[in-house]
């Protein structure tokens, strides 16, 4: 999670007479099984904040220097919160912030309660927004577009008729799997089996086993890719090797290869992201260039959306002529920002307008949109 830090007037130093620090911090899960996405939102902030010292960002008529305080969730809530609350201590002015809804749900109230906006770029669930709060903005699809569009493309498109559901019981994963399921069956597709693990495992051979039995044509798992992918290889051990395999965007990621270590049933896996693939971003496809340039062979998924999250606070602020949340709050609120993924516009209750997501499946081992 990004969040921007902001000393004002009388609340911290100054670079020089001239130049107020403004303080971006970051969390989200650089250490254990999804630091390939911790890793990815962390380098798409610092790219936002070089980016924007290297032009000389003022806000008010003043130069401003923007600085990233970077903090590891590890993807735990408890771990997630006390982030939050040390930003707060801090005296931060916003947050572009953490990638999984276990996370970022709790990690929403404590920033309400300091009074600081939080941008998410990758959490999902759609209980982010339901306070209402105007600290809480999400700039990407929630579930209820991603799970509707799996259980659309599962009908209509692959034409399947049995389907099992497995959600590894977090805030994430059960709740994108409900939502397939309920858009599923309101489809005409029979759910077979719906069985749950946990984020943390590693055998599902008795889960699928017990599927195999009730003949799905597909699974849809709710869940991140640590899990997904020796699900996969494990599925290929049992024979299911006809069965198709659908997620979210916590399975769509490069890294599913590896950690399914090249079973074959990753062909087929179909997979949905909140937003549009890098080629059809307003400034996707130069914005990568750059990116991979600064940091070879680390994109993933998300690090587009952090980038654009610290560019629209930095647009609020500025648009306010103050980094002081109480000021630019109603600034963020009526935004209307041309970013590298869209343009950023806000529903009422933070949530985005017009949201796109992608459909992508797998070849030769590499994550690729399917139109």
């Amino acid at each position: 999670m990004l969040l921007i830090a902001a000393t004002v007037a009388g609340m911290g130093t100054m670079a020089t007479a001239q130049e107020q620090i403004i303080k971006i911090g970051h969390s989200g899960p650089v250490s254990g099984p999804q630091a390939h996405y911790g890793k990815d939102i962390k380098n798409g902030a610092q790219m936002a904040i070089d980016d924007l010292n290297a032009k000389g960002f003022e806000i008010g008529g003043k130069k401003v220097k923007f600085e990233l305080i970077a903090e590891d969730d590890a993807a735990d809530p408890k771990q997630g919160t006390a982030a939050s609350q040390k930003l707060c201590d801090e005296n931060v002015a916003g947050a572009v912030a953490f990638v999984n809804s276990g996370v970022a749900i709790p990690a929403a109230k404590v920033f309400h309660d300091c009074g600081i906006p939080v941008i998410n770029g990758a959490a999902t669930n759609p209980d982010l927004t339901k306070p209402g709060w105007d600290t809480t903005y999400r700039i990407i699809a929630n579930d209820n577009a991603l799970g509707a569009a799996l259980a659309n493309y599962t009908a209509n498109t692959a034409k399947l008729t049995q389907v099992a559901v497995i959600d590894d019981r977090t805030a994430y994963g059960q709740g994108l799997a409900s939502v397939y399921k309920k858009e599923a069956e309101k489809l005409g597709i029979k759910v077979v089996a719906s069985e749950f693990t946990n984020d943390k495992a590693t055998d599902f051979m008795a889960i699928l086993t017990s599927i195999k039995a009730k003949k799905p044509q597909a699974i849809f798992y709710g869940g991140m890719y640590g899990q997904a992918g020796p699900m996969l290889r494990q599925m290929a051990q049992l024979g299911m090797n006809d069965v198709k395999f659908y997620g979210g965007d916590g399975i769509c990621i490069d890294a599913l290869t590896e950690v399914a270590a090249g079973a074959k049933t990753q062909e087929n896996v179909v997979c949905a992201d909140g937003g549009a693939s890098i080629a059809k971003m307003p400034g996707g496809t130069e914005w990568k260039k750059r990116y991979d340039a600064k940091y070879p062979g680390q994109f993933q998924v998300y690090s587009p959306y952090f980038y654009d999250g610290v560019m629209l606070l930095a647009d609020a602020m500025q648009r306010a002529g103050s980094a002081d949340p109480k000021v630019y709050i109603p600034f963020l609120q009526k935004s209307n920002f041309s970013g590298v993924t869209s343009r950023l516009e806000f529903e009422k209750n933070g949530e985005m307008k017009n949201p796109s997501y992608t459909l992508s499946h797998f070849v030769n081992g590499k994550k690729t949109p399917l139109d």
